[in-house]
């Protein structure tokens, strides 16, 4: 099968679950250090809001032009609200659970003379309830997907993906996850499973060569059932280990500007190719040219059809 043409994309559906969050940016000028402390004063010019986590991984299946529903948990707060808004203005499906008692998680990037100076996060973990009522809307979309993305930031929202992955397979439906943790044991029965380098090794333990890292991802696909096992390796590439072995492709950022939400970009990419029919192994390198255009903008930003394809 060549490149999925934008008719096939358009149809291709994809339903996005994990950890929502609100990024915001405050940038301003830093003209002088502060006299109560040695730290920058930053004059806040202009502040900025964006989709993360989770939610920007919704986003980027959108912008590369096939359907996206997200299901998420937030807070009943400002934070909450802003992030619906944000959402539903992109034509994203949005199933949000509010939990009263929980604060939507939001990062707060200082930035001065275009660099980084702070970042403050503010969150904690949903309750069961809301999580419950995930789980009943879960079942409900879940066959009307074409593909299900768990993108998982462990802040606590998917503390019921066994059974989700267990419900989604039973209906035939391709899962991918974007891991967190070293329990990957939750995530048993995955299509595939797209760890970077420094998660893969929390799991299996560091290695010395390809030889080595292919055994201990071979190891532990098989003994968690795992579909596909796909490594990010940063500007190493990556490589995809299935039931016929491996494949490796090279990186192919021309310039690496911001790596930030670069494996949002490159899973959304595999799921909405796969979703729209293209096997794993024809995926990749393309999921891969989409993580290597993403690294050359600033935030975390999203790939187009055109820019992909071009």
């Amino acid at each position: 099968m060549n490149n999925p043409s934008k008719q096939q994309l358009a149809k291709a559906r994809v339903l996005v679950v994990g950890d929502a969050m609100l990024d915001r940016y405050w940038h301003g000028a830093v003209d002088r250090i502060s006299p109560e402390a040695p730290v920058p004063v930053v004059k806040v010019t202009r502040e900025e809001e964006r989709i993360g986590a989770a939610a920007n991984v919704a986003y980027n299946v959108l912008t590369l032009g096939a359907q996206a529903s997200f299901l998420g948990v937030v807070g009943d707060d400002e934070p909450g609200h802003k992030l619906e808004a944000l959402l539903r203005e992109t034509g994203i499906a949005v199933h949000l659970k509010r939990d009263p008692g929980l604060r939507t998680t939001v990062k707060l990037r200082v930035i001065g003379r275009h660099q980084q100076l702070l970042r403050m996060d503010f969150e904690n973990e949903p309750d069961h309830e809301a999580l419950a009522s995930q789980n009943e809307t879960f079942a409900a979309l879940a066959p009307k997907h074409d593909a299900i993305l768990f993108s998982d930031y462990g802040k606590g929202g998917l503390a019921h993906i066994p059974s989700m992955i267990a419900l989604a397979r039973a209906a035939g439906k391709a899962v991918l996850i974007d891991p967190k943790g070293t329990d990957y044991s939750r995530y048993a029965g995955a299509s595939v499973i797209t760890p970077n380098r420094a998660e893969l090794q929390q799991v299996v333990g560091s290695w010395n060569g390809d030889a080595e890292l292919q055994a201990k991802a071979q190891r532990l696909r098989t003994e968690l059932g795992f579909g596909a096992l796909l490594v990010t390796l940063g500007e190493d590439g990556m490589t995809l280990l299935d039931d016929s072995g491996h494949v490796h492709v090279p990186a192919q950022a021309r310039e690496v500007f911001d790596v930030t939400g670069a494996g949002d970009t490159v899973i959304a990419t595999l799921a909405a190719l796969v979703a729209a029919g293209l096997p794993l192994r024809q995926a990749m390198p393309l999921a891969n040219r989409a993580g290597g255009i993403v690294v050359g903008k600033f935030g975390t930003a999203t790939v187009t059809y055109e820019e992909l394809f071009a």
